[in-house]
């Protein structure tokens, strides 16, 4: 792989734990991992500007948690801080990452919580930014996202905050 490609963001799918799972991924595959999980109401695109420039020094690897971004949003998922740290440590898994410094904001903290406690061996570091430890410390700006994580109808995904 050229440096210079490197350096650039690639847009890929792939299964783990029975979802389609978007990803941006940028940096040489053998390069130290920097695995970057989102806040709400966000996805790995909140991450593209950094992206490539965290590439010079890792292989960044970031995510659209289930339900958000690209990434799907079944019918029947448990949309438990616990359970989507499960996915996306099958993700890690299908991607092929081992060991893996974690980049978290906001709602991913808790995800990443699940994670290095599940699999701590396999952390390198934590970069916590503006993170959340508990479920009811998510306040009611989560409510919408709740709602449709319990019913993920067509109308409870209408009510869910856009992004500007």
């Amino acid at each position: 792989m050229a440096l210079l490609d490197a350096y650039k963001i690639k847009h890929r799918t792939v299964e783990a734990d029975g979802l389609s799972i978007f990803y941006r991924e940028a940096g040489m595959p053998d390069a130290p991992v920097l695995l970057l999980l989102h806040g709400f109401p966000s996805s790995s695109h909140s991450f593209r500007n950094i992206m490539s420039p965290l590439a010079e020094v890792a292989r960044v690897v970031a995510p659209d948690l289930p339900g958000f971004g690209f990434t799907e949003a079944p019918d029947g998922y448990d949309y438990t801080f616990k359970n989507i740290g499960r996915t996306i440590d099958a993700f890690t898994e299908a991607v092929g990452i081992e060991r893996l410094f974690l980049y978290i904001h906001d709602f991913g903290a808790p995800v990443a919580y699940h994670l290095a406690l599940a699999r701590p061996e396999r952390v390198l570091g934590l970069i916590i930014q503006n993170g959340n430890a508990h479920e009811e410390g998510l306040g009611q700006s989560c409510d919408a996202a709740k709602a449709y994580w319990a019913e993920p109808t067509p109308e409870n995904r209408a009510a869910l905050p856009r992004l500007a």
